[in-house]
């Protein structure tokens, strides 16, 4: 059985609206999911409805394609977690990874992490379908080393989502030194614990009520 706490329960959709983000709240703390992942803007709201309880807010940043510039996905998090969030996920600059700028991918990881104050868990989202085996492997360590908590497949909003091979790939790679989270086409319990037998320790997805449900 597939526990509530694996999951982050998801409404990144761009005609997402006020009541969807407060229906997402309520099941999320019916269910009792580990947070509800919403773009900056709905922020304040999540916040506001999952104050008192022990569902975090969890904002994306520099979504979904990691180009802003690095200066910009710090000021992001750091409003994000002035507003109430709880965790981070930033999408990582995929170009700088295939270019090998190595060191400049590292110290926007690292900025982002200390935009988070130690208030909030960063998730780094390396976008798989994009990357080669070894930018995978390079991704996942740089997000290591400048102090992120998680590695996340994907943001569900490019070419493809979370492959069971890539989890397994970015466990081995992160072993205990962070979590990795899979995210994105994840819509069935079966799918579910399949991310979770590679390795995943955190889910991401909008189905998050029906996978409960079955599992």
């Amino acid at each position: 059985m597939l526990s509530p706490k694996l999951f982050d329960h998801t409404i990144l959709k761009a005609d997402a609206r006020e009541e969807d983000v407060a229906r997402v709240c309520r099941e999320a703390v019916e269910y009792g999911f580990a947070s509800v992942c919403v773009n900056s803007f709905y922020t304040p709201l999540a916040a506001s409805l999952l104050k008192d309880t022990d569902v975090k807010v969890c904002t994306v940043v520099g979504f979904p394609l990691g180009m802003a510039a690095g200066k910009v996905k710090c000021f992001e998090a750091r409003w994000a977690v002035e507003e109430g969030a709880g965790e981070i996920d930033m999408v990582i600059n995929v170009g700088a990874i295939k270019d090998r700028k190595d060191g400049e991918v590292r110290e926007e990881i690292a900025q982002v992490k200390a935009a988070c104050k130690d208030r909030a868990l960063l998730k780094v989202i390396i976008e798989t379908c994009l990357l080669t085996e070894e930018e995978k492997v390079r991704a996942c360590r740089l997000a290591v080393e400048a102090g992120a908590d998680f590695v996340k497949t994907s943001t569900g909003f490019s070419t493809g989502g979370a492959r069971v091979e890539d989890v397994a790939l970015m466990s081995r790679t992160v072993g205990d030194k962070a979590g990795v989270k899979a995210s994105g086409g994840i819509r069935d319990a079966k799918t579910a614990q399949a991310m979770v037998d590679a390795g995943a320790s955190r889910l991401g997805t909008s189905a998050t009520v029906s996978i409960i449900t079955e599992s």
